[in-house]
Protein backbone atom coordinates (compact mmCIF):
# COMPACT_ATOMS: atom_id res chain seq x y z
CA UNK A 1 0.00 0.00 0.00
CA UNK A 2 2.86 2.36 0.80
CA UNK A 3 4.48 1.70 -2.55
CA UNK A 4 1.22 2.33 -4.40
CA UNK A 5 0.99 5.73 -2.71
CA UNK A 6 4.67 6.50 -3.30
CA UNK A 7 4.24 5.79 -7.01
CA UNK A 8 1.12 7.98 -7.06
CA UNK A 9 3.09 10.88 -5.57
CA UNK A 10 5.89 10.41 -8.11
CA UNK A 11 3.50 10.09 -11.05
CA UNK A 12 1.60 13.32 -10.33
CA UNK A 13 4.92 15.16 -9.97
CA UNK A 14 6.02 13.77 -13.36
CA UNK A 15 8.95 12.01 -11.70
CA UNK A 16 7.59 8.61 -12.78
CA UNK A 17 5.47 7.54 -15.75
CA UNK A 18 1.86 6.38 -15.43
CA UNK A 19 2.18 2.90 -13.99
CA UNK A 20 0.54 -0.51 -14.10
CA UNK A 21 1.81 -2.34 -11.02
CA UNK A 22 1.28 -6.11 -10.64
CA UNK A 23 2.13 -7.77 -7.35
CA UNK A 24 1.39 -10.46 -4.78
CA UNK A 25 1.38 -10.68 -0.97
CA UNK A 26 3.55 -12.62 1.48
CA UNK A 27 2.44 -13.42 4.14
CA UNK A 28 -1.33 -13.28 3.64
CA UNK A 29 -2.72 -9.87 4.58
CA UNK A 30 -6.15 -8.63 5.54
CA UNK A 31 -6.73 -5.17 4.06
CA UNK A 32 -9.47 -2.90 5.34
CA UNK A 33 -11.20 -0.22 3.31
CA UNK A 34 -10.30 3.34 4.21
CA UNK A 35 -13.42 3.97 6.30
CA UNK A 36 -13.95 0.44 7.61
CA UNK A 37 -14.05 -0.12 11.36
CA UNK A 38 -11.01 -1.88 12.84
CA UNK A 39 -13.42 -3.58 15.22
CA UNK A 40 -14.28 -5.92 12.33
CA UNK A 41 -10.88 -7.62 12.78
CA UNK A 42 -10.32 -10.66 15.01
CA UNK A 43 -6.81 -9.58 15.93
CA UNK A 44 -6.01 -12.63 18.07
CA UNK A 45 -6.81 -15.11 15.30
CA UNK A 46 -5.04 -12.98 12.72
CA UNK A 47 -1.82 -13.01 14.77
CA UNK A 48 -2.15 -16.70 15.55
CA UNK A 49 -2.26 -17.47 11.82
CA UNK A 50 0.74 -15.23 11.14
CA UNK A 51 -1.21 -12.96 8.81
CA UNK A 52 -0.80 -9.20 8.47
CA UNK A 53 -3.35 -6.38 8.48
CA UNK A 54 -3.24 -3.05 6.65
CA UNK A 55 -5.66 -0.24 5.83
CA UNK A 56 -6.01 0.67 2.17
CA UNK A 57 -6.10 4.27 0.93
CA UNK A 58 -9.18 3.25 -1.09
CA UNK A 59 -12.66 2.38 0.08
CA UNK A 60 -14.61 -0.83 0.26
CA UNK A 61 -14.66 -3.67 2.71
CA UNK A 62 -12.18 -6.28 3.90
CA UNK A 63 -10.14 -8.42 1.50
CA UNK A 64 -7.80 -11.27 2.38
CA UNK A 65 -4.87 -10.96 -0.02
CA UNK A 66 -3.42 -14.40 -0.67
CA UNK A 67 -3.10 -16.66 -3.72
CA UNK A 68 -3.99 -13.71 -5.95
CA UNK A 69 -2.74 -11.16 -8.43
CA UNK A 70 -3.15 -7.57 -7.30
CA UNK A 71 -3.09 -4.81 -9.90
CA UNK A 72 -2.71 -1.07 -9.48
CA UNK A 73 -3.31 1.57 -12.16
CA UNK A 74 -1.65 4.85 -11.18
CA UNK A 75 -1.89 7.95 -13.36
CA UNK A 76 -2.46 11.72 -13.36
CA UNK A 77 -6.15 12.61 -13.13
CA UNK A 78 -6.24 13.86 -16.73
CA UNK A 79 -4.62 10.76 -18.25
CA UNK A 80 -6.91 9.29 -20.96
CA UNK A 81 -7.29 5.98 -19.10
CA UNK A 82 -8.56 7.54 -15.86
CA UNK A 83 -9.94 10.95 -16.90
CA UNK A 84 -13.54 11.91 -16.34
CA UNK A 85 -15.73 10.49 -13.61
CA UNK A 86 -14.92 7.54 -11.38
CA UNK A 87 -17.47 5.45 -13.26
CA UNK A 88 -16.00 6.39 -16.64
CA UNK A 89 -12.51 5.37 -15.57
CA UNK A 90 -13.85 2.16 -14.03
CA UNK A 91 -15.45 1.31 -17.37
CA UNK A 92 -12.24 1.89 -19.33
CA UNK A 93 -10.09 -0.13 -16.96
CA UNK A 94 -12.73 -2.87 -16.86
CA UNK A 95 -12.33 -3.26 -20.62
CA UNK A 96 -8.69 -4.24 -20.15
CA UNK A 97 -9.45 -6.47 -17.18
CA UNK A 98 -12.11 -8.36 -19.12
CA UNK A 99 -9.75 -8.83 -22.05
CA UNK A 100 -7.07 -10.21 -19.72
CA UNK A 101 -9.49 -12.73 -18.29
CA UNK A 102 -10.76 -13.70 -21.73
CA UNK A 103 -7.17 -14.32 -22.79
CA UNK A 104 -6.82 -16.60 -19.76
CA UNK A 105 -9.91 -18.56 -20.81
CA UNK A 106 -12.32 -16.99 -18.31
CA UNK A 107 -15.71 -15.88 -19.71
CA UNK A 108 -15.69 -12.63 -17.76
CA UNK A 109 -17.95 -9.61 -18.13
CA UNK A 110 -18.28 -6.15 -16.61
CA UNK A 111 -21.87 -5.01 -16.29
CA UNK A 112 -22.86 -1.35 -15.98
CA UNK A 113 -25.12 -2.17 -13.06
CA UNK A 114 -25.89 -5.18 -10.91
CA UNK A 115 -29.08 -6.19 -9.21
CA UNK A 116 -29.49 -5.35 -5.57
CA UNK A 117 -27.79 -7.88 -3.28
CA UNK A 118 -28.32 -7.55 0.42
CA UNK A 119 -24.95 -7.27 2.15
CA UNK A 120 -24.29 -5.92 5.59
CA UNK A 121 -21.09 -7.79 6.34
CA UNK A 122 -17.43 -6.81 6.34
CA UNK A 123 -16.32 -8.82 3.28
CA UNK A 124 -15.60 -6.95 0.05
CA UNK A 125 -15.98 -9.85 -2.40
CA UNK A 126 -19.54 -10.53 -1.31
CA UNK A 127 -21.01 -7.91 -3.66
CA UNK A 128 -19.99 -6.67 -7.13
CA UNK A 129 -20.09 -2.93 -7.87
CA UNK A 130 -20.66 -1.25 -11.22
CA UNK A 131 -18.15 -2.39 -13.84
CA UNK A 132 -16.51 -4.88 -11.52
CA UNK A 133 -15.68 -8.18 -13.13
CA UNK A 134 -17.82 -11.30 -12.84
CA UNK A 135 -17.91 -14.81 -14.28
CA UNK A 136 -21.28 -16.56 -14.39
CA UNK A 137 -22.64 -13.87 -12.09
CA UNK A 138 -19.91 -14.30 -9.46
CA UNK A 139 -17.39 -11.58 -8.66
CA UNK A 140 -13.84 -12.47 -9.71
CA UNK A 141 -12.04 -9.10 -9.60
CA UNK A 142 -12.81 -6.54 -6.93
CA UNK A 143 -11.52 -3.00 -7.45
CA UNK A 144 -11.42 0.30 -5.60
CA UNK A 145 -10.25 3.79 -6.49
CA UNK A 146 -8.78 6.80 -4.71
CA UNK A 147 -8.39 10.28 -6.20
CA UNK A 148 -5.93 12.61 -4.52
CA UNK A 149 -2.90 14.80 -5.28
CA UNK A 150 -4.32 15.37 -8.78
CA UNK A 151 -3.86 11.67 -9.43
CA UNK A 152 -5.81 8.43 -9.55
CA UNK A 153 -4.99 5.12 -7.90
CA UNK A 154 -7.17 2.15 -8.74
CA UNK A 155 -6.22 -1.23 -7.47
CA UNK A 156 -7.94 -4.58 -7.44
CA UNK A 157 -7.68 -8.21 -6.42
CA UNK A 158 -7.88 -11.22 -8.75
CA UNK A 159 -8.09 -14.47 -6.71
CA UNK A 160 -6.23 -17.22 -8.55
CA UNK A 161 -6.98 -20.24 -6.37
CA UNK A 162 -7.62 -21.31 -2.79
CA UNK A 163 -10.49 -21.07 -0.33
CA UNK A 164 -12.18 -17.67 -0.47
CA UNK A 165 -13.86 -18.27 2.89
CA UNK A 166 -10.55 -18.08 4.79
CA UNK A 167 -11.28 -14.39 5.36
CA UNK A 168 -14.11 -15.09 7.79
CA UNK A 169 -11.60 -16.72 10.17
CA UNK A 170 -10.08 -13.30 10.91
CA UNK A 171 -13.25 -11.23 11.13
CA UNK A 172 -15.00 -10.72 14.46
CA UNK A 173 -18.50 -12.14 14.92
CA UNK A 174 -20.75 -11.89 17.95
CA UNK A 175 -22.89 -14.66 16.47
CA UNK A 176 -20.89 -17.80 15.49
CA UNK A 177 -23.64 -18.83 13.09
CA UNK A 178 -23.18 -15.59 11.17
CA UNK A 179 -19.60 -16.59 10.34
CA UNK A 180 -20.86 -19.75 8.64
CA UNK A 181 -23.61 -17.82 6.85
CA UNK A 182 -21.12 -15.25 5.56
CA UNK A 183 -18.83 -18.01 4.29
CA UNK A 184 -21.73 -19.59 2.45
CA UNK A 185 -22.83 -16.26 0.95
CA UNK A 186 -19.29 -15.51 -0.15
CA UNK A 187 -19.12 -18.74 -2.17
CA UNK A 188 -22.50 -17.92 -3.69
CA UNK A 189 -21.36 -14.48 -4.90
CA UNK A 190 -17.60 -14.79 -5.59
CA UNK A 191 -15.21 -17.18 -7.28
CA UNK A 192 -11.58 -17.82 -8.20
CA UNK A 193 -9.86 -18.54 -11.50
CA UNK A 194 -9.29 -22.12 -10.37
CA UNK A 195 -12.99 -22.66 -9.69
CA UNK A 196 -13.81 -21.59 -13.25
CA UNK A 197 -10.90 -23.18 -15.12
CA UNK A 198 -10.60 -26.37 -13.08
CA UNK A 199 -6.88 -25.89 -12.40
CA UNK A 200 -4.75 -23.38 -10.45
CA UNK A 201 -3.55 -20.42 -12.50
CA UNK A 202 0.08 -19.35 -12.02
CA UNK A 203 0.69 -15.76 -10.96
CA UNK A 204 3.20 -15.24 -13.79
CA UNK A 205 0.66 -16.40 -16.38
CA UNK A 206 -1.97 -14.02 -15.03
CA UNK A 207 0.48 -11.11 -14.87
CA UNK A 208 1.54 -11.63 -18.47
CA UNK A 209 -2.11 -11.63 -19.57
CA UNK A 210 -2.82 -8.42 -17.63
CA UNK A 211 0.19 -6.62 -19.11
CA UNK A 212 -0.69 -7.72 -22.65
CA UNK A 213 -4.35 -6.75 -22.24
CA UNK A 214 -3.56 -3.25 -20.94
CA UNK A 215 -0.99 -2.67 -23.69
CA UNK A 216 -3.38 -3.78 -26.44
CA UNK A 217 -6.55 -2.21 -25.07
CA UNK A 218 -4.99 1.23 -24.60
CA UNK A 219 -2.39 1.01 -27.39
CA UNK A 220 0.49 1.68 -25.03
CA UNK A 221 4.03 0.36 -24.81
CA UNK A 222 4.60 -0.96 -21.31
CA UNK A 223 8.20 -0.94 -20.12
CA UNK A 224 8.77 -3.44 -17.33
CA UNK A 225 10.94 -2.36 -14.44
CA UNK A 226 11.29 -2.22 -10.67
CA UNK A 227 10.22 0.73 -8.53
CA UNK A 228 12.67 3.62 -8.68
CA UNK A 229 15.00 4.30 -5.74
CA UNK A 230 13.00 7.47 -5.04
CA UNK A 231 9.73 5.52 -4.94
CA UNK A 232 11.25 2.93 -2.61
CA UNK A 233 12.58 5.58 -0.22
CA UNK A 234 9.23 7.31 -0.10
CA UNK A 235 7.45 3.99 0.44
CA UNK A 236 9.72 3.20 3.38
CA UNK A 237 8.84 6.56 4.92
CA UNK A 238 5.12 5.97 4.33
CA UNK A 239 5.38 2.59 6.07
CA UNK A 240 6.80 4.27 9.17
CA UNK A 241 4.51 7.29 9.08
CA UNK A 242 1.30 5.63 8.00
CA UNK A 243 0.77 2.08 6.82
CA UNK A 244 2.50 0.27 9.71
CA UNK A 245 1.40 2.86 12.25
CA UNK A 246 -1.47 1.84 14.57
CA UNK A 247 -2.88 5.36 14.32
CA UNK A 248 -3.59 4.68 10.61
CA UNK A 249 -4.50 1.02 10.78
CA UNK A 250 -6.90 1.47 13.70
CA UNK A 251 -8.15 4.98 12.93
CA UNK A 252 -11.77 3.93 12.44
Amino acid sequence: MALDEAILEAVVQWQSPPTLRLYAWDPPCLSLGYAQSFSDVDVETLHALGWDVVRRPTGGRAILHTDELTYAVIAPHDHPIVSGSVLESYRRIATALVKALHDLGLPARADREYGQIEANGAVCFEVPSNYEITVDGKKIIGSAQARRLQGVLQHGSFPLYGDLTRIVKVLRYSDPDQRARDAERLLEHATTAENVLGYPLAWETAAEAFAHAFAETFDINLQEGPPSPMELRRAEALVREKYANPSWIQHR
